[in-house]
């Protein structure tokens, strides 16, 4: 690490927040958050504004190690602050899911490809499409990485980007690695994110024209999945034991628990307002509407409770240094994949009970509502795809899917 940058690392530790003052901040950040969700709807990325706030709130840092300069935190207090900002907006909680998780898997990157990012700035952001579609070719030191790929979340925002590709060796497996590589290497190829949900997520397509990428900036699935990283030779703590997808996947999914709670309140909100013009009855005293918010806000507390759950033993297992159970990783991550699509039906059966006040635009729960059923998309939020490691590892067999 440079003077410079140990000096700012020295000075961040001094004045590291707790994880309740984290939490408080991200919940102050709600109404503001509201406020321009419409803006960052229409504009189909997060404001500049929004990110430069988060920022210097430090929640980017929360996953980041201490000696770059980050936090070094438990999971929990990363996705309490995501829950909290996916209140106020769920693309801006989205977007923070997935730069915030990077700090992550940066950590586990050789420590050249951490100090390349970090040492000058350890406020520098990194977006990602994991989409195995990149050419790559091997070369001395290293690859060259061409292509194109999709859905790339608050890359306008990135000085840095993790792209997935596979390399295919003459001899042996396919090697499924994510790719590092910086602004200067890379075209951000705005307005392809046009979508019904999510909009403001700024999710444009990446274009990369035949690029050297060094070894050490490439991560082997393989070793995220074995927790056999080579940041952690540098990164020591037990944060950095727990094998990667099991961050990644929640950071994708966890954001819908903030788009739930908003629709759920919104809910409520013109149900106490709302009087059929055809019926003259009031919503307030509708005893279905009523079951399905309760039934909305119950589940949500349960999906909360296991997810804060899940971390806990996560950690737990990290600090005992002691490997994960493959059982209970396929059951993590299908848990996490069915959250979203459990919490868009539940908003579903809300938006049904509340009339034409619930179709406009305007309406509070539409845009929520809307969000949810756009998270269901993304492929680590499809249970289908998680089915059979469950059931395998159940039975003592080894999964078919390694991203756990």
């Amino acid at each position: 690490m440079s003077g410079a940058s140990a000096t700012q690392s020295i000075e961040q530790h001094a004045s590291t927040p707790t994880p309740d003052e984290l939490i408080a901040a991200a919940r102050a950040m709600i109404p503001t958050l509201r406020e321009r969700s419409r803006a960052c709807t229409l504009a189909h990325n997060v404001p500049a504004e929004t990110v430069a706030e988060m920022k210097a709130a430090g929640f980017f840092r929360i996953l980041q190690p201490r000696r770059m300069g980050g936090y070094e935190m438990h999971p929990n207090v990363f996705f309490e602050v995501q829950k909290a900002l996916a209140e106020g907006c769920m693309s801006t909680g989205w977007i923070y899911g997935v730069l915030g998780c990077h700090p992550y898997e940066l950590a586990l990157f050789h420590d050249e490809a951490q100090q390349e990012v970090w040492g000058e700035n350890p406020d520098m952001l990194v977006s990602s499409t994991y989409q195995p579609v990149g050419k790559v070719e091997k070369a001395d030191g290293g690859f060259y990485l061409s292509g194109r790929w999709g859905f790339s979340s608050g890359s306008t925002h990135c000085g840095w980007v993790l792209l997935g590709a596979i390399y295919f060796p003459e001899a042996g497996p396919p090697d499924m690695r994510t790719f590092l590589l910086p602004r200067s290497d890379y075209q951000v190829i705005e307005g392809t994110w046009d979508t019904f949900g999510l909009q403001g997520t700024g999710s444009f397509d990446i274009v990369v024209d035949r690029v050297f990428v060094p070894e050490h900036r490439t991560h082997r699935a393989a070793d995220g999945f074995a927790c056999t990283n080579p940041g952690q030779e540098v990164n020591e703590g037990p944060l950095y034991r727990t094998p990667w997808a099991q961050v990644f996947v929640r950071s994708v999914s966890t954001a819908a628990f903030g788009g739930a709670r908003a629709a759920i309140k919104a809910g409520i909100e013109i149900m106490n307002s709302r009087v059929s013009t055809n019926t003259g009855k009031a919503s307030k005293g509708d005893p279905i509407l009523h079951a399905a918010l309760a039934r909305a806000h119950a589940e949500v507390n349960e999906m909360e409770l296991t997810h804060r759950t899940t971390f806990d033993d996560l950690w737990s297992y990290a600090e005992r240094k002691e490997p994960v159970p493959m059982e209970k990783r396929a059951l993590f991550a299908y848990q996490s994949s069915s959250v979203v699509r459990r919490m868009a039906d539940l908003v579903d059966e809300i938006v049904k009970l509340l009339g034409g006040r619930a179709i406009y635009m305007s309406s509070p729960i539409i845009q929520p509502w809307l969000d949810l059923h756009a998270a269901r998309a993304h492929v680590a939020n499809d249970p289908g795809n998680r089915a059979t490691d469950v059931i395998a590892t159940m039975q003592g067999d080894a999964p078919a899917f390694n991203f756990l």
